[in-house]
This record gives structure tokens, C-alpha cells and sequence, in this order.
């Protein structure tokens, strides 16, 4: 707990009280966030007053979260595993792309960066390294950070991919990770569309999963030994408590630079943060073995991505008609007027809601097996 505590206690002042030190250096860099304006041709929403707000602050909490989570391991007496490792990889290398994806924007002053074909190339780059390394590193009990099977509330021993042949196996375990890392990753970039409502979204889905990882810990099967009638309900999560402390350290991260991103906004966390978010979120859905049930933890997410697959789906089938006035959905009630810190408070309604019930189903799914 001390490990925990000090974390997030560290990476939140990290980002609260150097975020001024940062933006004096992104602004003397020329940081500055080209916006997307509306035009004849395409509607979009009135932020051209956000123009010249520096951008990339995602690498404040990124900075701030492996710090904080350094500095809470050696405290508590806890140093870091290679799930804590695995965890903090996957939010370096996505937001290493989404950085390339910032910078291209800022050197050309446009708000168009990478094509999204190479922003998938480069987190299906950076998944398949993780994938490989989470099948590895064996404790003392034969457990590994991740293991070959798709998982909800634990491995569903039906669905594993080890138990087709080794070339087929690898094969679609990779696939379905970059299917999980990209689709996370690019759904937290299209909900970061306004000020502070990635940040506070991912407060809550990155909190979900810190709760979760230190129950895992608390009901580890390696209490067995001690406490036998915990065999049906134990959770086999190899490094739990690690996983509870890297998350909790950019929960830290993320309330600490909310201060300077809320409505409005004194600097954007762009790509580089909302896809290291997403690589955050990806490696604690695979790491604490709760793959589908982090559709729902990271419901508002998912919802902001599919409402864009929405938009187009309909566009295409009605030959020209919207679905919404714009996507992604929160742009859609900006165009119906609502202002922007109403939207903002309630999809972190939204947000809190729906990770709070995924919380609520992981810990029903427990009492059925106790």
C-alpha cells in the first residue's frame, strides 16, 4: 500500500506543480496545437481560439508516471517486475507515436500528422514485443505476465490460442493483441477532443484497473497455501500489486495535469498522451487477464470510437447522410450547442459510470465463486 500511495502521491506532484516549467519550454520550442477549422466543405466545431495552446503535455505525465512509479517501488520495499516493465513499455512506445504524430503537426502547422496506416504500423510494432515478452518471464510459481488465451473477468480456458498449432497460435495471439493496443490507443486519441476530457475519462479507467490489479493481489493464488478455500475465487495475475502501483502512478499523473488541461485548457496532452493512455489501458487489460470486460471499464472510449465507425458506416449506406452532426459523438453535441464544459462534465459521468460497473461485475464474478 505504501508503494501505492507514494506513486501516486509523486507522479501527481510531478505533474501539478512542473507543468509550468514545462509549458514555458514548449512554448519557447513552438509547441503550439494547429486546430481544425470549419470550412464550405466540412463542418467543425468553433476552437479556433484554442490555436497557439501548447500541446504534447502528455509527455509531462508520461514523465511523471514512470518517476512516480520508480520512486514508489524502491519506498515500499517493492522494485519493479516485468509486468510493471511491460506496463510502462507499451505507454512509452505508443506515445512515442503519437509524439511523431504531434511533432509532424507542429512542423507544419497543420492538424493532419501521421497517416493512420503508419500510426497502426507503429503500435502494432510496439505490440508485438510485448506480446512476446508477456508469454515469458516465469516467476517461482510457473506464472507469466500474460498468458495465450482472450480473457473477461480471468482466461476463458475455451478461447486459447496455445492450443492451436505453435505457428497459427503466435499468429492470432499478436493479431488479437494489436487488435486490443490499436483499438484502445486510437479511441482514447478520438475522445481527446476536449479540454480535460481524456484526462478525466482516463482517470477513471486507469483508476478501474489500479482497484482491480491490488484485489487480484489481495486474493492472489498464492495464498493457497495459507487459505485452501480460496482456490475457486484466487486470481493467478502474476505481478499484481506492481501492475496497481505503475497504474496508480498515472492516475497521479493524470490528476495532477488535469489542473492545466481542464476547460480551459492551458496545455493538450496530444497524441503522445492520449495513446500512451491507450497503452496503458491496453497492457492492463492483458496483464490482469480482463480483456472483454475492459470494453466496458473503457466504455467511454469505446463509444467515441464507435460513433466514428458509426458515422461512416451510415455515410456509405445512405450515399451522403449523417448519422450525427459530427463524429466523434462529443463534437456532435458541441454542434448542437451544448457548451463545452457541460459535455465534458458529463461524459466523466459516463466515464465514472461505466468503469464503476465493470469494477461491479469483476467483484459480483467473484462472490459466484466463493
Amino acid at each position: 500500500m505504501r508503494s501505492l500511495l507514494t506513486a501516486a502521491a509523486i507522479s501527481l506532484a510531478f505533474s501539478l506543480f512542473l507543468t509550468p516549467v514545462f509549458l514555458r519550454l514548449f512554448r519557447r520550442w513552438g509547441w503550439a496545437q494547429p486546430i481544425r477549422v470549419a470550412s464550405a466543405k466540412m463542418l467543425a466545431p468553433d476552437h479556433e481560439v484554442k490555436r497557439g495552446t501548447p500541446t504534447m503535455g502528455g509527455t509531462i505525465f508520461i514523465v511523471g508516471t514512470v518517476f512516480g512509479y520508480l520512486v514508489g517501488c524502491f519506498a515500499g520495499g517493492n522494485p519493479p517486475t516485468p509486468s510493471g516493465w511491460l506496463v510502462i513499455w507499451l505507454m512509452l512506445s505508443f506515445g512515442a507515436v503519437g509524439f511523431i504524430d504531434d511533432y509532424l503537426k507542429v512542423k507544419q502547422d497543420h492538424y493532419d500528422g501521421l497517416s493512420g496506416w503508419r500510426k497502426i504500423a507503429g503500435q502494432v510494432l510496439a505490440i508485438i514485443p510485448f506480446g512476446i515478452a508477456a508469454l515469458n518471464f516465469e516467476n517461482a510459481y510457473g506464472q507469466t505476465p500474460g498468458t495465450g488465451y482472450i480473457s473477461l473477468f480471468r482466461d476463458i480456458p475455451v478461447l486459447s490460442f496455445m492450443a492451436l498449432t505453435p505457428v497459427l497460435g503466435w499468429l492470432l495471439y499478436l493479431a488479437w493483441l494489436s487488435l486490443l493496443g490499436t483499438g484502445f490507443s486510437n479511441s482514447v486519441n478520438l475522445t481527446d477532443g476536449l479540454d480535460g476530457l481524456a484526462a478525466g475519462a482516463g482517470v477513471f479507467v486507469v483508476g478501474a484497473y489500479s482497484l482491480i490489479a491490488f484485489w487480484q493481489f489481495n486474493q492472489a493464488c498464492t495464498r493457497l497455501l495459507l487459505e485452501p478455500e480460496l482456490a475457486q475465487a484466487c486470481y493467478s495475475t502474476r505481478d499484481p500489486l506492481d501492475l496497481a502501483i505503475v497504474s496508480a502512478a498515472l492516475v497521479g499523473g493524470l490528476v495532477g495535469f488535469l489542473w492545466w488541461n481542464a476547460p480551459k485548457a492551458q496545455v493538450f496532452m496530444g497524441d503522445v498522451g492520449s495513446m500512451a493512455i491507450g497503452g496503458v489501458v491496453t497492457a492492463m487489460a492483458v496483464l490482469t487477464r480482463t480483456e472483454l470486460l475492459g470494453i466496458l471499464i473503457a466504455g467511454l472510449f469505446v463509444i467515441s470510437s464507435g460513433s466514428v465507425i458509426l458515422q461512416r458506416l451510415y455515410f456509405k449506406a445512405t450515399r451522403g447522410k449523417r448519422l450525427f452532426l459530427m463524429s466523434p459523438l462529443h463534437h456532435h453535441f458541441e454542434m448542437r450547442g451544448w457548451p463545452e464544459v457541460t459535455i465534458v462534465a458529463r461524459f466523466w459521468i459516463i466515464a465514472g459510470l461505466l468503469s464503476v460497473g465493470g469494477i461491479g461485475l469483476f467483484y459480483v464474478e467473484w462472490l459466484s465463486r466463493t
